[in-house]
């Protein structure tokens, strides 16, 4: 194992039985792939040894199996799934029916911040967020930590160049703010089918993949969750 490892039997010896300096990055890296670990385990390996979480080299873009699942039980949510540069992976029915057939389109148009700073709203008829002021910078704050995760992913790299040809997503990045995400985003649009929606908006994070799961959903006995509902049958219809 040392030797796949490409360091000494007694210097594994030592990792093995918690001795000597603490292991860089490359050395627990080669380690990893010497032992076959998960995304999960390399994780709980850097963790132990102290360093920041490991990531891949480019974002993970398959959705995990309990993340598939999720996708499946929740009908009455329209439920995405980004990786870590902003591209949308996944999505329900409801999520189709809402944010606009998502299959049609090539990757660049999947991605979240292409769209809101590069994409003028007409190109999106069916509907359209109000606007927020806080998006953007969330937007941008995803995309900052993104390129400082996968410095070495091309498309990473490409995204971030696009990006900067919006004066509104450069001016954010030169600022360096920060953003610091709210408990509670409402979000509000109207569709052209059933008309205005008011939809709470939940994120959960998936840090073994670096993903995010999105969920939109309506307040219980609302018009926007009748409204709501008379999409998801018709998306089921269709």
């Amino acid at each position: 194992m040392a030797e796949l490892a490409g360091i000494s039997t007694e210097y594994y010896t030592q990792l093995e039985q918690a001795r000597g300096r603490t292991p860089s990055r490359a050395v627990l890296t080669n380690v990893s792939q010497a032992l076959g670990l998960s995304r999960h385990e390399r994780t709980v390996l850097f963790e132990l040894a102290g360093l920041a979480a490991f990531f891949p080299e480019q974002p993970v873009r398959t959705p995990g199996p309990g993340v598939v699942h999720l996708l499946e039980r929740l009908p009455d949510a329209s439920v995405t799934v980004q990786d870590a540069k902003l591209d949308v992976i996944a999505w329900n029915p409801l999520a189709a029916a809402l944010l606009g057939d998502l299959s049609a389109l090539d990757d660049d148009r999947k991605n979240l911040a292409r769209r809101f700073f590069l994409e003028h709203p007409d190109e999106h008829p069916h509907f359209s967020f109000e606007p927020d002021a806080q998006y953007g910078a969330y937007l941008m704050a995803r995309i900052r930590r993104a390129a400082a995760r996968y410095p070495r992913d091309p498309e990473t790299s490409r995204l971030v160049d696009d990006l900067m040809q919006s004066e509104a997503f450069r001016r954010l990045w030169e600022s360096n703010q920060l953003y610091t995400p709210a408990r509670h985003l409402v979000k509000r649009t109207k569709h052209h089918l059933v008309g205005r929606l008011e939809l709470d908006c939940l994120v959960i994070d998936v840090p073994e993949d670096d993903q995010q799961v999105v969920m939109l959903t309506a307040k219980p006995g609302s018009t926007s969750e009748t409204r709501l509902r008379v999409l998801g049958e018709r998306s089921r219809e269709a």
